[in-house]
């Protein structure tokens, strides 16, 4: 939990309708979020669009509202409830993409809401694919060759230089919105102009594939005083390219050697602390 001193009123924001990649362990991270800060004697106000939670039950925070997750409908909560402090990490892509947009839009400073937790700079860091990408090459990580496109004409010339297949993912989506491989020409301006549409910020990361990989993940934690944990590593029973949402999860992992398991928890770790997270989760993915 971020540290709470000086705040009376924090305002929870949910991660709406359950999706691949935005489910069920959102809506039990918030409802631990708005347990914890009640018990902080902190005033909790949630906004969430979906009643089918646990979070949205009447006991859980002060004030619920049961309505879209919107910037105009959550500017209106933060005027009418006055939160000292705003958490949107525990919402999944929905309430991160929110806290940025009241971040630009000057609702935040207006009603001097302070931002709990990972602070905007690491979210845009983690989320947009080009900062992310130069984060990684600062901090001597490999990454699949790659490019940043915001049009179709930049995706094809780099498809021309690398090769089939590819690896789509839109800037700001999660769960793999928007996103997709790419095996032909064809199918690389369906995945490119639907990525485009889904992307926040009208961006694609194009990579090459690595379909077929073996998949690990590791949980990984991290405060503001730069402790950092792992709390476990999970092994996907199936490889890049079906879902971890589709997919079995064995914890730990069960295939590493040691060497194998040390160097992705230490490049996790490493990961997390060049990004500046606070909470969070780190995926790695071992051939």
């Amino acid at each position: 939990m971020p540290r709470t001193e000086g705040l009376q009123r924090v305002l929870v924001i949910g991660s709406g309708p359950i999706i691949i990649g935005q489910a069920a362990e959102f809506d039990y991270a918030g409802t631990q979020a708005c347990k914890a800060l009640r018990e902080e004697g902190c005033e909790v106000v949630l906004v969430n669009s979906n009643p089918a939670t646990i979070m949205t039950d009447p006991h859980m925070a002060d004030r619920v509202y049961l309505e879209p997750l919107t910037l105009d409908f959550v500017t209106q909560v933060i005027k009418r409830e006055r939160p000292d402090g705003l958490l949107p990490t525990l919402g999944g892509q929905t309430a991160l993409n929110l806290a940025k947009e009241l971040a630009e839009a000057g609702v935040l400073d207006k009603y001097q809401v302070r931002l709990l937790g990972t602070s905007l700079d690491a979210i845009q860091r983690a989320e947009d694919r080009d900062l992310f990408k130069q984060t990684m090459q600062e901090i001597g990580e490999p990454i699949p060759p790659s490019v940043i496109a915001s049009t179709f004409e930049e995706a094809y010339v780099f498809a021309r230089e690398v090769g089939y297949p590819l690896i789509i993912r839109p800037a700001y989506t999660m769960g793999g919105s928007g996103g997709g491989f790419a095996t032909d020409d064809r199918t690389l301006r369906d995945m490119v102009s639907r990525g485009l549409k889904h992307s926040l910020i009208g961006q694609v990361l194009l990579e090459t594939s690595v379909a077929g990989w073996k998949e690990i993940e590791f949980e990984v934690m991290r405060d503001a005083n730069d402790n950092c944990i792992a709390i476990c590593s999970m092994e996907n029973f199936d490889p890049v390219g079906v879902h971890t949402g589709d997919s079995i999860v064995f914890a730990p992992a069960q295939t590493l050697r040691d060497a194998e398991y040390q160097m992705l928890r230490t490049a996790s770790l490493k990961i997390i602390r060049s990004l500046k997270i606070e909470g969070g989760c780190i995926r790695c993915r071992a051939p």
